[in-house]
């Protein structure tokens, strides 16, 4: 249920974001997902990718900083109120979620969630009754 997500530094300067994308492309490395938020100096670039420990690995021999991530990726219907029900399942329950994102995956939508306490989220989720990706789905969710 956990997913190793590609959280990369990069400074806030032209052609940064690109160096990043084009390393982890020219070492076979695809997207699956991502979410960049910026500061006015800084910018955190947060991945789903094919082979997270091989993506890490060619960030950082190019000098770009990279670091494995642990985040939980759940599965919410294309409905109204979806993404309600997960919230409110972590309601009352001392987890605060830290960051989310999420992305299209074929019926479902798809929540990447990080959150105070990954254990304790997870046990939430499995008393919830709530679907999770199986990480090596989310890697491989456009091959």
């Amino acid at each position: 249920m956990i997913v190793k997500q590609l959280s990369v530094f990069l400074e806030n300067k032209e052609g940064r974001l690109c160096d990043a994308i084009e390393t982890l492309s020219s070492n076979g490395i695809n997207i699956s997902a991502l979410s960049l938020a910026d500061s006015t100096e800084y910018g955190m670039l947060r991945m789903l990718v094919s082979d997270p420990e091989s993506g890490v690995k060619v960030l950082k021999a190019a000098g770009i900083p990279a670091k494995l991530t642990d985040v939980i990726c759940l599965k919410a219907a294309h409905k109204t109120g979806a993404l309600s029900r997960i919230l409110k399942a972590f309601m009352g329950k001392g987890i605060a979620i830290e960051y989310m994102y999420a992305f299209a995956a074929g019926e479902n939508a798809s929540v990447v969630m990080k959150t105070s306490d990954t254990e304790k989220a997870i046990e939430v989720i499995k008393e919830s009754d709530i679907e999770a990706w199986e990480a090596e789905t989310i890697y491989n969710i456009n091959a």
